[in-house]
This record gives C-alpha cells, structure tokens and sequence, in this order.
C-alpha cells in the first residue's frame, strides 16, 4: 500500500515538473500557409496509424509525377467519423481523389487535412471525407 501511495506521489510530482512543451500535443506552430489549396493526384496509399493517419498521393503537374502525403486525424476519429478501417481505405487505392488543406510553408510535398480540408473522389464527386470547418474562412489570428 505504501509503495502505490509513493509512486503516485512521484508520478504526480513529476508531471508537474515536466516543462509544458514536453506534456502537450504539438501545434501548428505557423508551417502551414493560412490559406487552403486544392491537389487533384492518384491514391497511392492509406497510412492508418497513430497519432495521424495519412493519404500518400501521386500528384501530376506539367509532365512531372510528385509523391505527396497528407496528414489526416487519427485512425480512430477516421473510423467514428468515416467508418474508415484499413480495409475500408484499401478500395481507394488507384482512385484519382482531390484533396483540399494547407501546404506546409517550406513547398515540401505535403499537406496538412485536419482542419479546412476535404477529400473528394475526383471521377464522381462524391465527397469521402470533410472537416467541421471545412469553408470557413481563415481566421484573423492566421492571417
């Protein structure tokens, strides 16, 4: 009993004492440009995985073929949200898809889809995933 008491204390005392940056979920921290852009490619591949899913992405632009990735929410929002499963994802694999967030501001290829963002089957329109906030405007603190 003792010993459970004391290490409660230590854990306890020690979470405090973690500097914050450590404790807390990364952020943003300004590499996405505020702006969302839209990119029409081929599913390569779905990464279901924690903490971030991803979309990997074959994206054509004047004669030159890019891999691109983009970060989605976790497998298990995906999965509540979308039904999403990694066999369920499988079937998009090939399909031309247009996916719309924020690229990262260095112009490396990738693309963040967790806020502001969809992904639409580019061959029927049918729209596979959307953000809550997909539309909105930018807001005035990213500006």
């Amino acid at each position: 009993m003792k010993k459970s008491v004391l290490c409660a204390v230590v854990l306890g005392v020690w979470s405090f004492l973690l500097p914050g940056a450590v404790r807390a979920h990364h952020g943003d921290a300004g590499r996405y440009i505020a702006e969302v852009t839209s990119l029409t490619g081929t599913v390569a591949q779905f990464v279901m995985v924690n903490p971030h899913a991803f979309i990997v992405l074959d994206v054509t632009e004047n004669g030159t073929t890019t891999r691109w990735t983009g970060e989605l929410n976790g497998p298990q929002g995906l999965a509540k949200s979308f039904g999403w499963t990694p066999d369920a994802t499988r079937k998009w694999v090939g399909s031309r898809v247009t996916v719309t967030g924020r690229r990262l501001k260095s112009g490396a290829p990738y693309i963040n889809l967790t806020e502001r963002a969809r992904i639409v089957l580019a061959d029927d329109g049918q729209e596979i995933f959307r953000t809550a906030n997909f539309g909105n405007p930018v807001p005035a603190d990213e500006k």
